[in-house]
């Protein structure tokens, strides 16, 4: 489903552990916004809602997605850039049909 690179596992462990709330995982899901129509979104969340599909990534840690983002999360693949000129979750994904240059919306 979610393929993360050891960048973004170490980075959302890192978030994770360092939230002053206990976590019950982070979820990405996809709203509508951003230049090309669609965006990415990550959030913390105390709990999971019923009908989310999770996905362990290790160390206790879960990956949350709700059934409306799933078919376009399909096969995506993210990374963590940290760089001088990026820092954040950087996207690959093979659903969508377009994109914008900054890599965090997307058309499909």
């Amino acid at each position: 489903m979610i393929d993360l690179t050891p960048a973004a596992a170490k980075a959302i462990h890192r978030f994770v552990r360092g939230s002053e709330t206990p976590v019950a995982g982070l979820r990405i899901f996809v709203s509508g916004g951003g230049c090309s129509g669609l965006q990415y979104g990550l959030r913390m969340e105390q709990s999971k809602a019923e009908d989310d599909y999770e996905f362990a990534i290790g160390d206790g840690v879960t990956l949350l997605v709700d059934p409306m983002s799933r078919p376009m999360l399909e096969g995506l693949k993210v990374d963590f850039v940290d760089s001088l000129t990026q820092t954040g979750f950087k996207f690959n994904n093979p659903n969508a049909t377009g994109g914008c240059a900054c890599g965090q919306s997307f058309s499909a």
